[in-house]
């Protein structure tokens, strides 16, 4: 059985991994374009109110060491489920921003259902740019089922 009180004390709230981006001008076209978006905020670098894609942080820091600490404890058995991902913006990005991704479990709990017992990571990441100013917060759940 997994101690979930233990995991909390020892893990939530605890940085675990930094990264850094550099937002490029085709980068920011390039997104709004898959996604289909003409908005010139998007998709025209010579509109004034120019920037990413407000999903655009969504697909920077999703690697390995950004998802779990090196030392976290194996749990659960078998693979992985992919909870779901937030996205809060809380500024705007732009081309030659800066970007600091700063990792840590924002959240551990278990729910029981009737498949048993799932236990829920959320990783948060945390984005800021080169002025230290937040610009959104990534959140992305990790499910896990666990022994009872």
């Amino acid at each position: 059985m997994v101690d979930i009180d233990s995991l909390r004390r020892d893990w939530v709230g605890k940085e675990f991994h930094r990264a850094e981006y550099t937002i490029g001008q085709q980068q920011v076209l390039d997104y709004a374009a898959s996604c289909g978006d003409t908005d010139p905020r998007y998709s025209d670098p010579s509109n004034p109110d120019f920037e990413a894609h407000p999903t655009f942080i969504g697909c920077l820091g999703n690697t390995r060491d950004a998802m779990t600490p090196q030392d976290f404890p194996g749990l659960g058995r078998g693979r992985s489920i992919d909870g779901g991902k937030s996205v809060e913006i809380h500024g705007p990005i732009r081309p030659g921003d800066r970007l600091s991704a700063r990792s840590e479990i924002a959240d551990i709990y278990a729910k029981t259902g009737r498949s048993g017992t799932m236990l829920f990571i959320v990783h948060r990441l945390n984005f800021f740019n080169q002025n230290e100013e937040p610009v959104a917060t990534v959140d992305l759940r990790q499910i896990k089922a666990v022994e009872d």
